[in-house]
């Protein structure tokens, strides 16, 4: 081997990965993100599609100028989430990605200094994770994932299709920051439209079998899907359920709908993804997270599925079809 060719394959070979640099000169970044689901699931990995399409229009490509290190947790409670979030902090990367209440708050336990951007959280400021959304203060910021009162739209559009509704059961994991939220936001609403609300808490598939078939025993009763991992990871099964129950859902999510669910209403995931990209930009080229306000999202779809409505025994109300944004048939 030449003299100069030993030179430059010691030169990579010691600089990777601290101070990597890439074929053209450029130093490489990193980036860690950390997810509450499992790697094979078609919807993070739609999300984590849209990240690196919001990093490729800023100018960042993995293999050249950034390295991404993907941490999957499979839920909120995963006895794993300490320890990949140590893991992940251990690697020293130049800025987290983080999704979930759960797995920023365990991100902010290992770390002070690293920059963190999360994606779809509900109340930061609640979770000690910023000082304001304006001004967050520390080394967190991001994307809120609803406002406010979200939950009472949920509640409206199950009115709407089912006007004689008088119960709703809103599905998800107690131990996630997040159902206590979502059920205190939807209390007003709730009582405006002379809907009972019903908790419905679950942790494992056995939970969501057993309490959807409690549900059920009574009339006129809906069902209530705010964004929950552990209910997320058991769409299916929940499709299914509600499906043989011939029970009127809504969801916080396309995705859902896409699997058979009947309606929903929120954000799109895969582009607030692509929006976390420009503020991991921001930190990368020198922005401090303390100087970079929460962001509120700026859209929301509604979905209906035509199909599973027809099944379900339900006649979609023309005011409902045309502020859809997608109707699936």
């Amino acid at each position: 081997m030449r003299r100069r060719e030993f030179i430059k394959l010691l030169g990579g070979a010691t600089a990777w990965p601290l101070a990597a640099q890439a074929q053209q000169g450029e130093l490489v970044r990193r980036i860690g993100v950390l997810v509450n689901t499992v790697m094979d699931d078609p919807e993070t990995q739609a999300r984590l599609a849209g990240f690196r399409q919001g990093l490729e229009r800023l100018g960042w490509r993995e293999g050249r100028n950034i390295r991404i290190d993907i941490r999957y947790a499979a839920s909120n409670t995963s006895d794993q989430l300490p320890s990949l979030a140590k893991e992940l902090v251990a690697l020293q990367p130049d800025v987290i990605l983080s999704q979930s209440p759960p797995i920023a708050v365990a991100l902010q336990r290992e770390t002070r200094t690293i920059p963190i951007v999360f994606v779809a959280l509900p109340d930061p400021i609640r979770l000690g994770l910023v000082s304001s959304l304006a001004r967050p203060g520390g080394n967190l910021t991001g994307m809120l994932s609803y406002e406010e009162g979200i939950a009472g739209k949920w509640l409206a559009m199950l009115k709407e299709l089912a006007p004689g509704l008088k119960r709703a059961a809103v599905l998800g994991n107690p131990k996630t920051t997040a159902y206590d939220y979502f059920m205190q936001s939807a209390q007003t609403t709730a009582a405006s439209l002379a809907i009972e609300l019903v908790p419905g808490r679950v942790e494992t598939a056995a939970d969501i079998e057993r309490t959807i078939a409690s549900i059920v025993r009574d009339a006129d009763v809906g069902l209530v899907l705010p964004p929950d991992s552990t209910t997320i990871s058991r769409r299916d099964q929940i499709v299914m359920l509600t499906a043989s129950h011939r029970l009127p859902a809504v969801y916080s999510a396309r995705f859902w709908v896409a699997s058979g669910g009947l309606m929903s209403y929120g954000i799109d995931f895969v582009e607030m993804f692509r929006q976390a990209a420009s503020y991991v930009d921001r930190i990368l080229r020198g922005a401090h997270p303390a100087d970079l306000p929460v962001q509120a999202p700026t859209k929301y779809e509604t979905t209906v599925n035509l199909k599973t409505a027809k099944a379900l025994g339900f006649e979609v109300p023309a005011s409902l079809l045309v502020r859809a944004d997608e109707v699936i048939e």
